[in-house]
């Protein structure tokens, strides 16, 4: 029996103000989810001020906004995104998640809910 390809790639692009951090956690998922989907990370913007900026030059199919972002800061972000990219896939990680549960519950999440994003 055949292995199935991974669904991508996918250009992804996270808002994260501690960019490392961002870096890392996005490793661990996309590693383990390499068998499934092909993620390729292409950047990070520091604040809602880099958004507009670094989308329309990365050109990314999927937005992340870190826990560090409440739901109305999210939401205006990602709304930054589609306004530039209609179609792109955006996802908020709750407000506080890696403060209250660490790196290892952000892994968590988004291992969950990026086959619900992408499908």
């Amino acid at each position: 029996m055949a292995a199935t390809n991974p669904k991508g790639p996918y250009r992804l692009v996270t808002v994260n103000n501690a960019p490392e951090r961002a870096k890392l956690l996005i490793g661990r998922v996309t590693n383990e989810l390499k068998d499934q989907y092909t993620i390729d990370y292409v950047g990070n913007c520091t604040s809602k001020d880099e958004i507009e900026s670094k989308v329309r030059e990365l050109q990314p199919n999927v937005l992340f906004c870190a826990s560090m972002w409440t739901a109305e800061e999210s939401k205006e972000m990602q709304e930054i995104a589609r306004s530039i990219i209609p179609d792109i896939k955006t996802h908020a990680i709750p407000f506080g998640l890696q403060v209250e549960n660490g790196p290892d519950a952000i892994v968590a999440h988004l291992k969950e809910q990026i086959p619900l994003l992408l499908g």
